[in-house]
């Protein structure tokens, strides 16, 4: 019984710990972004390269190894599906690419603007009054003293 509640205890902390839940949420928003990322191929970009090479389809592509017969359905390498989940994935990921590398075009012309901001700032301010320590002050106005008395 008391491993049992250790072992509960043990999965209640690795459940709350900050890194599951983070990978919780980017599981989450992963699956978002990719519903997005796959209507913009199948929606957009497919579309277009569909009529670019003359509307070939290449889930039809297949090598018929048996015929279908009256109660046998048709045996068939389908290969034309995995050229087609292979042309899908490098549109995909290229689609990503092109997202990502936006994005840190932008996020780098900011991060440029906001140094150059304040670059400028910086060089119209006026300079900050040196300030003296106090004891500083005073061994300087001992040194005084001593050379007028000496």
């Amino acid at each position: 019984m008391a491993e049992k509640k250790k072992f509960v205890d043990e999965f209640k902390t690795f459940i709350s710990r900050g890194n599951v839940m983070d990978l919780a949420v980017g599981l989450i928003i992963g699956s978002a972004f990719t519903a997005i990322v796959k209507s913009l191929v199948n929606d957009i970009v497919m579309p277009v390269i569909g009529m670019v090479m003359g509307g070939v389809n290449f889930t039809t592509l297949k090598i018929v190894i048996r015929k279908a017969a009256l109660d046998r359905p048709e045996l068939a390498l389908t290969y034309g599906n995995f050229i087609q989940a292979i042309i899908d994935f490098l549109l995909i990921a290229f689609v990503v690419f092109m997202i990502v590398r936006s994005f840190n075009s932008f996020r780098e012309k900011k991060e440029k603007l906001l140094k150059k901001q304040a670059e400028e700032a910086a060089a119209a301010a006026p300079p900050a009054p040196v300030v003296i320590p106090a004891d500083v002050v005073l061994l300087t106005e001992i040194r005084d003293l001593l050379k007028k008395k000496g």
